[in-house]
């Protein structure tokens, strides 16, 4: 009774990355942190955020490219990972316009009309 067995334990493996990559993607990830800091310094009035939104989406492209493995997966995971990050800007977005529009509140202290 001998069993023959042709299964490969090989299958299912992800993409294998070298330790590199993830080092490189990780002193990114430090100094974008850090430029957002220096950022936050800087008085850049309206476009404070702007910039500030631009660099936590680079940061949060490389996570999901590198350490969520994005950058390796078939296009079928590329639609299900786009449809999210779609609908985050399109709320983004409505905030960004409806921002300027913002009038601010009257003082406590004002007098009635």
């Amino acid at each position: 009774m001998s069993h023959s067995h042709s299964d490969s334990h090989g299958q299912g493996l992800g993409h294998i990355v070298p330790a590199s990559i993830f080092k490189k993607v990780f002193a990114t990830l430090v100094f974008l942190t850090i430029v957002t800091v220096a950022v936050s310094l800087v008085d850049l009035g309206s476009m404070n955020i702007v910039v500030a939104m631009l660099v936590a989406s680079c940061k949060a492209l490389l996570v999901a490219l590198f350490f969520m493995h994005l950058k390796y997966e078939n296009p079928l995971t590329w639609v299900y990972a786009f449809f999210p990050i779609l609908l985050l800007a399109t709320l983004l977005g409505g905030v960004f316009i409806d921002n300027p529009m913002r009038h601010a509140p009257a003082p406590l202290s004002a007098p009635a009309k």
